[in-house]
């Protein structure tokens, strides 16, 4: 882990670094952003940090966004606990590509108790764009991170000078820098010229501690028009664990309700999610495939979760061997 060269007095904030566009460059031989800066550079590019926080440099690795895996996951996990246990750091932040930000951090918020901030932030543009949003972000991350009004809230999410809760933010634009929100529920908080302005705290917590290096598989399958049940049948002799992206409030047509109802018999856990961003599941129409069937066959209503954050609360509460009877009310918290 590389040494701070700021001032003593100032809080210690530790630096994940794993990549992502925040550490991408231009490849002057193909004319390609791909991860090339180390944190270290990422530090050295903000001289501003020098006067806000104690800054350290832990490499995790210059990985692109797509590429990440849930061992990825859990190897982040141990490093954020071992910094997390360092007397002298103040809060944690972690450099990471958007795609999939809030994946990672959810994850992490499921997974790590601490009053210490662990602050997510990363950029929409790559360090060889003339406004590169990347150095803005690592120093608004790093006074969220250093921040007393932080504490206690989990993992957060900061970008544009916005900060969010895991468990509520998704990125919603595939290449505006004013990419992550947090729906109807709003943002907890911003950076007002150089303060940090709290508006609120989350509210829906929930631990579920990391058992295992290996989480269970769970698959995604969506629903379309037309969608026959054949992805459900398959995904069903793959994995433990199968997250349906509904349509509406969380609704299926015949052929992929039989095929739900085949894999719950044959004890494969089932969550149903939407593909629609804002509202949720809810149980209330009557037609064979609607959430209320699938609830009432054992299938489990996913509420606000996406079907990404759905699948990662599965994989944990499968590795915790949580009892079906128990998992509404986990997805309920």
């Amino acid at each position: 882990m590389s040494p701070s060269t700021s001032p003593p007095g100032l809080p210690g904030c530790i630096l994940i670094a794993t990549g992502g566009t925040i550490a991408s460059r231009i490849d002057a031989r193909t004319g390609l952003a791909v991860p090339a800066n180390t944190g270290a550079e990422l530090i050295e590019a903000v001289p501003r940090l020098a006067s806000v926080a104690r800054v350290r440099v832990d490499e995790f690795g210059r990985i692109p966004s797509p590429h990440i895996t849930p061992d990825d996951w859990v190897g982040l996990h141990g490093r954020v606990l071992v910094a997390l246990a360092d007397d002298d750091c103040a809060g944690i932040v972690i450099a990471h590509g958007t795609g999939m930000m809030e994946e990672t951090a959810w994850f992490l918020d499921l997974t790590v108790q601490h009053d210490k901030p662990v602050v997510l932030t990363g950029a929409q543009r790559n360090a060889s764009e003339p406004d590169f949003d990347g150095a803005r972000n690592l120093l608004d991350a790093v006074r969220f991170a250093t921040s007393p009004r932080t504490r206690v809230m989990g993992v957060l999410l900061a970008l544009n000078g916005h900060l969010n809760a895991a468990r509520e933010v998704m990125k919603t634009h595939s290449l505006d820098v004013e990419t992550f929100n947090s729906g109807e529920w709003g943002y907890l908080g911003g950076i007002v010229g150089e303060q940090v302005l709290m508006h609120r705290a989350p509210q829906r917590r929930l631990h579920l501690p990391l058992q295992d290096s290996a989480l269970p598989r769970v698959e995604i399958v969506s629903m379309y028009a037309g969608a026959d049940g054949a992805l459900v049948d398959a995904a069903a002799s793959l994995a433990p664990g199968i997250v349906i992206q509904a349509v509406g409030t969380g609704h299926v047509n015949p052929p992929m309700y039989r095929a739900i109802r085949a894999a719950l018999e044959r004890g494969v856990e089932v969550v149903i999610s939407t593909r629609i961003p804002r509202g949720g599941t809810k149980a209330g129409y009557g037609m064979e495939g609607s959430s209320h069937s699938l609830a009432h066959a054992g299938a489990i209503l996913a509420g606000d979760l996406s079907a990404w954050k759905a699948r990662i609360l599965l994989m944990l509460a499968l590795q915790n061997k949580h009892p079906r009877a128990g998992l509404q009310a986990l997805f309920d918290h």
